[in-house]
């Protein structure tokens, strides 16, 4: 859970490190290039076709960091809701080498939902998103989004399959593990890295991983799911492809 800002986070880092950072701590250096992947065979331009338009759920907008105006809607569909935001990195939970107080001033030894073993979850090592805490704009277990839901992370022509597994403040929105950044090649560091803009995150109604720690299985139902989420948008899919070579009037399904 994150509550400030990274340029906040970054100015306190600032003011602490002449007395409590080393050095070598002070910047995280980003993992090799060659971690970014997409996961499955859904292609990202598919899973943003099906998010074009939004249906919104949400009773108001979310801000992406503390002071920004708030601009992002959480949108729904019979199968899904979704929103598009940035990314910042949350590095919550166990302590690891690249998530941890010398690293991140903001850091939480906990997550809201732990893995099967009562640990709380991996930043580090495990994709997962941030949800915001239920409020007047929105309650995500109303939508039958919950610990453990599965979602599909688009950047850059990338598909990141993650799950729940944290909430962060009720007016802000747009983050995720350092493993989900680091998958998607954005910085992974939790101060100096994340995206500013561009990322999709599209989470899946009424699934829930168990045990939530397990990636291949969030990566295979993630899959089975993205799948009939495009499939069920094909006519609108196919009228969008067919507008465009005869430049006929597309429609629009919400």
């Amino acid at each position: 859970m994150r509550v400030q800002s990274l340029t906040l986070a970054a100015a306190a880092a600032a003011l602490l490190a002449p007395t409590t950072l080393p050095a070598t701590a002070a910047v995280a250096r980003p993992p090799a290039d060659s971690a970014a992947h997409s996961e499955g065979e859904v292609p990202a331009a598919d899973l943003l076709d099906r998010v074009r338009d939004c249906d919104q759920v949400s009773h108001g907008r979310y801000r992406t960091d503390a002071g920004a105006r708030a601009t992002v809607p959480v949108c729904g569909t019979r199968e899904a809701v979704f929103w598009k935001a940035d990314l910042d990195v949350d590095c919550d939970g166990r302590r690891t080498a690249h998530c941890n107080r010398r690293t991140d001033p903001l850091f939480s030894a906990a997550t809201a939902y732990p893995q099967s073993d009562g640990r709380h979850l991996d930043a580090e090592s495990l994709p997962y998103i941030v949800v915001p805490a239920p409020s007047g704009i929105w309650d995500h277990d109303k939508d039958g989004v919950h610990g453990g839901s599965v979602a599909a992370v688009v950047y850059r022509g990338r598909v990141q399959y993650a799950v729940v597994g944290d909430t962060g403040p009720r007016g802000i929105i747009g983050e995720a593990s350092y493993a989900t950044a680091r998958r998607l090649g954005i910085h992974p560091d939790p101060l100096h890295g994340g995206a500013s803009f561009g990322v999709t995150y599209i989470v899946f109604k009424g699934s829930r991983l168990d045990p939530i720690e397990d990636h291949e299985a969030a990566v295979a139902m993630g899959e089975k799911l993205a799948r009939r989420f495009v499939r069920d948008n094909w006519p609108r899919h196919r009228a969008h492809r067919d507008t465009r070579r005869t430049g006929a009037p597309a429609y629009t399904l919400r």
